[in-house]
């Protein structure tokens, strides 16, 4: 759906999420992306209510017919040392400054922006109604699930290929047979308590 927001008298507009806040395991990922209005993408949505091979096809439609798209991540000794929100903030901020050409104003995800050259506005469920934000989604999920499936070979035994580092029933008893792998989140809960 065309949002009333999506071009600014044709200004370069970038959409902009993250993925990753509560997983146990791996970087916070984020993206950001301009879409081109004059080549619209049908069935751009939040990416968690597409099928995985639904967000695959619009991932590689996205690549070839946005503008520009960056993706930006903070890795997991930055979230340990400036907390979940602060490092998701910096992904964002990472993913929107590596644009090319650059935003001159960005959509974000959520209830704030990050620190960013161009102006932003923050959009609640924004992934919902903002095709560029949707597609920001999209290429965030798709971007750190196939990291989670290459990590998943790294560091077998967890199931992170499949839970994609959360704290599911799975992970969480891998996580007291195995013990903590360098991947994980030493901030968080169920791993600091492992740590004493």
């Amino acid at each position: 759906m065309q949002s009333e927001l999506s071009f600014y008298d044709g200004q370069l507009i970038a959409g902009v999420d993250e993925v990753g806040r509560g997983p146990l395991a791996g970087a916070v990922v984020a993206a950001a992306v301009i879409l081109d209005p004059a080549r619209p993408i049908a069935g751009l949505t939040d990416s968690k209510k597409l099928t995985e091979k639904k967000r695959n096809t619009l991932f590689d439609i996205i690549m070839e017919q946005s503008l520009a798209w960056a993706i930006g991540r903070a890795e997991v000794d930055e979230i340990d040392q400036l907390n979940i929100l602060h490092a998701s903030m910096l992904a964002m901020s990472r993913a929107v400054e590596q644009l090319t050409p650059q935003a001159e104003f960005a959509l974000v995800d959520g209830n704030r922006c990050p620190a960013l050259a161009c102006p932003s506005r923050a959009i609640i469920k924004g992934d919902l109604t903002e095709p560029c934000i949707s597609a920001a989604s999209i290429i965030a999920k798709v971007t750190r699930d196939r990291e989670m499936g290459e990590l998943d070979k790294r560091y077998p035994g967890y199931g992170l290929a499949q839970h994609k580092g959360y704290p599911t029933k799975v992970h969480l008893t891998a996580l007291q047979e195995l013990g903590p792998s360098e991947i994980h989140r030493r901030s968080f809960g169920p791993v600091a308590a492992l740590l004493g």
